[in-house]
């Protein structure tokens, strides 16, 4: 064989195995972090869109959920997005808000009258206009919200009353917007991360909790705290936030696949959410926990008191326009 021939045969060969490899090498491998369990909505949804982000782009991209702060506390996977760390994230307003503070009015106690509120205030103009303006602080894309859930205090101290709340220890997130309920009732709150309240319960290092009864359950403070107080103070929601450098990867017909199927996440673990959330209050009772509703209205009107939106960093606007969706 002529070694003319014999060189483009070679060169031939290596072509087609390069081309047969091509889709493999081609993939980007994307992580998604959040600091929840697998047990719970968020994660199996998180899960389903990103093997359908897979499916959709035939393979280009692979996304890999990493639950329960495997890579890093919230704070430090909001940071993560900067950094290049982490491509996707679910956090809370009141995280991503170190960027962009007005994007934590949503959590000033109170604002939302119910899920159906905080699932209007995603489709409005004052969502849209504070998200923008935390994608101009940061070049991160939020491209959907999910319900939490109404956030409901836990304690071994039973307190039915705003007074009655003087000198407890409360564990809050890592984060100013938790704050507002505990400071304005005379209590101090304290910063733990997600990971560490059971233990922190269990020790008494702090005497208390807030969370909604589906996280309650899926962390299990409900095995160390003797009351379940049913405040509601914050109607809480996650945002699904994609960083600038992961947005500059894709073109525009797979930015509008990411930003499909994080949405239909959303509003699928949104559902689950709501359902759990009917459904606890009879289990908790039935586990023995004391379940007590309070009024409502007497802790609303010591947190305006006691908490201006200014020290907070928010714009009252903001919270005006969002207490006047119907």
């Amino acid at each position: 064989m002529p070694k003319r021939f014999t060189l483009q045969l070679i060169a031939a060969c290596a072509l087609a195995v390069a081309a047969a490899a091509a889709p493999a090498q081609a993939q980007t491998k994307l992580k998604w972090a959040h600091v929840y369990e697998t047990s719970e909505p968020y994660h199996k949804w998180s899960v389903w869109a990103g093997e359908e982000f897979k499916k959709r782009t035939n393979g280009k991209f692979e996304i890999q959920v990493f639950p329960a702060s495997s890579l890093g506390k919230e704070s430090e996977i909001n940071q993560g997005l900067q950094l290049g760390t982490v491509d996707i994230i679910l956090t809370g307003a009141s995280f991503a808000a170190n960027s962009f503070p007005r994007l934590a009015v949503s959590y000033y106690p109170f604002t939302f009258r119910d899920a159906d509120h905080v699932i209007k205030y995603s489709r409005s103009d004052v969502f849209r206009e504070l998200t923008e303006g935390y994608k101009k602080a940061t070049g991160n894309t939020v491209t959907a919200l999910t319900y939490y859930g109404a956030r409901h205090a836990t304690s071994n101290k039973l307190f039915t009353n705003c007074d009655q709340m003087k000198g407890l220890k409360m564990r809050v997130p890592d984060a100013p917007a938790y704050t507002a309920l505990p400071r304005a009732c005379g209590a101090n709150p304290t910063p733990i991360a997600l990971a560490e309240v059971y233990l922190a319960l269990q020790n008494g290092t702090v005497d208390a909790q807030e969370n909604p009864l589906p996280t309650i359950e899926a962390k299990k403070f409900f095995e160390v705290q003797k009351n379940i107080i049913l405040t509601g103070h914050i109607a809480d929601a996650l945002l699904t936030v994609v960083s600038r450098s992961t947005m500059s990867k894709l073109n525009p017909a797979e930015q509008k696949i990411l930003a499909e199927v994080t949405m239909q996440a959303a509003e699928n673990a949104t559902n689950d959410i709501r359902k759990r959330e009917g459904e606890l209050v009879d289990e908790f009772r039935k586990k023995g926990v004391n379940v007590v509703t309070v009024d409502r209205a007497d802790f609303q009107q010591r947190v305006l008191k006691a908490i201006t939106f200014e020290s907070m960093k928010l714009d009252k606007k903001d919270w005006d326009r969002i207490i006047a969706i119907k």
